[in-house]
């Protein structure tokens, strides 16, 4: 496909994936005194399974880890998941600061102009925190909820935090965030994730911005074995990556590297690649794409 199409193609997804109007949430509960710290709930508002209580579907958005993008642009793919009869919490975390000016908040000098992905270790806190408190705050706010029948599922940046958050158990001792034993999930549907860094960084995958969030440049190797999903395996957690092929923004080849890390770690990952498909038709409500992710949801929710 001519390089003009293709972006053409791109440009018109995006544009598609952020024409809906952002949907309130039915309550919202906090896991932290951060203004970032919230949850918002979504409830259950169909018939997705035999009936019962629903699962819940924890949501992570993407945006690279940049304080620019939030959640409020996936609530429309919240929504969705409730009409089509899950619960769904959309987690909300902090992100990386704006750089204006080659100014940092501290006041020196960066190179850093625009929004920075990430916060070392704070976006990683958040999560782990969310993830902790979510079954009691669930129980609490949205009882139509099942919090026994939990599936992870994250977007772009969301994704990897979605792996992530998955794979704490296998976090370095050493680690803040590490558990003692596997979260009690379904599973994980994670759309197009940065799930495997040293890729990622390779193909400069968002500006850089999995260097950003874990430092920049020098510490980078340092900080990988507690932040990268590829390095993380296996988790013995079920698993199912959904990616497109045309996907500009997260390139296919991020998602294939961490299932073949997976593979040689004993562990079966799910890899599904949609033809003809870029990088936001897979949050966005009017996309047959976005069918897919519900299916790939409800099979390892049900």
């Amino acid at each position: 496909m001519p390089d003009n199409v293709a972006a053409a193609r791109a440009a018109a997804e995006e544009e598609s994936a952020f024409s809906h109007p952002p949907v309130d949430p039915d309550a919202i509960a906090t896991y932290g005194d951060h203004p970032d710290q919230v949850i918002d709930f979504y409830a259950p508002r169909g018939e997705a399974g035999p009936g019962g209580p629903a699962p819940l579907v924890v949501l992570l958005h993407g945006g690279a880890w940049r304080a620019p993008y939030d959640r409020r642009h996936v609530t429309p793919f919240a929504d969705f998941l409730a009409r089509r009869g899950f619960a769904v919490a959309n987690v909300e975390y902090r992100r990386g600061a704006e750089v204006a000016d080659g100014v940092d908040a501290a006041g020196r000098g960066t190179e850093r102009v625009g929004a920075v992905a990430g916060r070392w270790p704070e976006t990683f806190d958040d999560v782990a925190a969310a993830l902790d408190a979510l079954p009691a705050l669930a129980r609490e706010v949205l009882p139509q909820a099942d919090p026994r029948r939990t599936v992870l599922t994250g977007h772009s940046a969301g994704g990897h935090l979605a792996l992530w958050a998955a794979a704490r158990h296998v976090l370095p001792a050493d680690a803040p965030w590490r558990v003692d034993r596997p979260a009690p999930l379904r599973g994980v549907v994670a759309l197009a994730p940065i799930a495997d860094f040293t890729v990622a960084d390779k193909l400069d995958v968002c500006g850089g911005a999995a260097r950003q969030l874990l430092g920049g440049v020098e510490e980078f190797a340092e900080r990988r074995p507690y932040a990268d999903p590829a390095l993380l395996l296996p988790t013995g957690i079920a698993t199912t990556l959904v990616q497109g092929r045309t996907d500009d923004v997260v390139p296919h080849a991020v998602a294939e590297s961490y299932a073949d890390a997976a593979a040689k770690a004993g562990e079966v990952v799910g890899l599904t690649l949609l033809e003809d498909v870029g990088h936001f038709p897979l949050i966005d409500p009017a996309a047959d794409a976005c069918a897919v992710v519900v299916e790939e949801i409800a099979q390892l929710a049900w």
